[in-house]
């Protein structure tokens, strides 16, 4: 049988391409994960790695064992959370992955109903955006990714959701944007919010067409959140004048507070950096984005994950009414 800590090694070694970087990355000496490598081996029948040169190539063989490694680390994760979870989740990890402007608005509320309820459970986090967050899940790397979709014009994300909230979410049966097979926890549709400066026409009129972004440079935030900007106004007409594009959302509001263009930006993002010397405005007509939590179905049994899905959509739930 394949030892965990072997195939750990291994797919830092496919990822790094040698062994001394794997070491580096775990945490080893560059002789214990050269060792582990050749236990993978034996157990393997079979060598993984050839040398060329000074670099190290996979194998047929050794290439196989990587692909199947994610999902076998993500099954030994689930079972070793389940079986501490059998203590009264006194024990157990959940690994959060969320987007930025998810992780200062939704999450750290989540996080505190947590640890207060179960002071057991390790709890930790970390930034990526999707595809990539929906990535590490599957990978293994967490236990819940925090995500986000953009419909399709008139659209929303399936509505398997809605009658799967209360029982923590179901099985997406269908693609979006890679989530097919996943368990999907509703939390919130995140309505876009365009931000100009003082003075501007819009913010007496208390709203901005998004035609009129037609005749004023824009500036666009997460390279997602862009291409959905792009698509609205194509949609409407025109191509927007995007002068300025950066994900960093304090930069977007001094842009914005220097007269130097509009923005268009996800409430939870404008929630995230209260815009100082801007003004807020509703876009019409109106467009959203779609938050979920999803989760592995072997996951979403684990009593602890299970929690934390319940604390996330409350704390969603409190940012909708916020």
């Amino acid at each position: 049988m394949f030892d965990a800590r072997h195939l750990r090694v291994l797919r830092a070694v496919a990822a790094t391409g040698s062994f001394s970087a794997a070491a580096r990355e775990l945490g080893l000496t560059q002789p214990a994960v050269s060792q582990q490598m050749k236990a993978l081996e034996q157990t393997a029948a079979t060598p993984l790695l050839v040398r060329a040169g000074r670099e190290l190539r996979l194998t047929e063989a050794g290439e196989a064992l990587v692909r199947h490694a994610g999902g076998i680390l993500a099954g030994l994760a689930a079972a070793e959370d389940e079986v501490a979870a059998l203590a009264g989740l006194r024990a157990g990890r959940v690994r959060l992955v969320s987007f930025p402007s998810g992780s200062s608005t939704i999450v750290p509320g989540a996080l505190a109903a947590m640890r207060e309820a179960h002071p057991g459970t390790r709890i930790s986090l970390v930034d990526a955006e999707p595809p990539r967050s929906v990535e590490m899940l599957r990978e293994g790397e967490c236990e819940i990714a925090l995500a986000f979709h953009y419909p399709p014009a008139g659209g929303t994300v399936p509505e398997r959701g809605a009658d799967a909230a209360a029982a923590g979410g179901g099985p997406v049966g269908d693609p979006v944007d890679g989530w097919d097979g996943l368990v999907l926890r509703p939390l919130l549709a995140d309505r876009l919010l365009c931000l100009v400066p003082e003075g501007h026409p819009a913010a007496a009129a208390g709203r901005v067409e998004l035609a009129e972004l037609a005749a004023q440079p824009v500036i666009a935030g997460c390279p997602r959140c862009r291409r959905h900007l792009v698509e609205l106004c194509e949609r409407a007409g025109f191509a927007p004048r995007i002068d300025f594009a950066t994900d960093d959302y304090p930069a977007v509001v001094g842009l914005v507070r220097a007269g130097l263009g509009t923005a268009v930006l996800p409430g939870l993002a404008v929630r995230a950096v209260p815009p100082r010397g801007v003004v807020t405005v509703p876009l019409t007509p109106e467009a959203r984005r779609e938050v979920v939590a999803l989760t592995l179905p072997d996951l979403a049994r684990v009593p602890a994950v299970a929690a934390m899905l319940d604390r996330l959509a409350a704390a969603a739930k409190d940012a909708r009414d916020a």
